[in-house]
């Protein structure tokens, strides 16, 4: 196999690597660089040993990479300025009210994701975000089948009360 059949199989399967990205980053800058980062990695261990299964094998490589960035930003805390985080947010502070409204409930269930613990984050976001199935996403995370049917569960479940929660619907 040459990189055309990589770039071929990597472009079957982007969407749902970006979406499997995006459940694992906080930001759309963080999950192309994400994606970026997992096909850098992919291409080169294509040259050396193509996978059977292309889907799992991106999406392992995608949460590694993932895993590593945890990791760094864990060890290397960034300060941010006042004037650094007003430039980050010119984007989002020249929106509309009306874009505002509608992206409130959207902004809601990405909050109460990111406070997942990240056995049940990753679990979910492969599930759910990046269509994999129980047993691929198994062999992704390295876990038996039957937990991680567990950790989409019980992640649901919290997603579920802490969003009822939000709405005053909550216990």
């Amino acid at each position: 196999m040459d990189d055309g059949d990589f770039l071929d199989a990597f472009t079957e399967h982007l969407d749902r690597l970006h979406n499997l990205a995006r459940g694992l980053t906080g930001s759309p800058q963080d999950a192309e660089d994400l994606v970026s980062e997992t096909c850098l990695l992919a291409l080169r261990g294509w040259r050396r040993n193509p996978p059977d299964d292309a889907a799992a094998w991106f999406a392992t490589i995608c949460l590694n990479a993932a895993r590593s960035s945890y990791r760094r930003r864990a060890a290397r805390p960034v300060e941010v300025t006042g004037e650094d985080w007003l430039l980050d947010r010119a984007d989002e502070l020249a929106d509309t009210a009306g874009s505002a409204l509608s992206s409130i409930e959207v902004g809601r269930v990405r909050d109460a994701v990111r406070r997942l613990p990240v056995p049940q984050l990753e679990a979910i976001a492969l599930m759910d975000l990046g269509g994999y199935t129980a047993a691929q996403t198994a062999r992704i995370v390295g876990a038996p089948r039957g937990t991680v049917l567990a950790r989409v569960h019980r992640g649901r479940k919290v997603l579920a009360r802490v969003l009822a929660d939000e709405r005053g619907g909550g216990r």
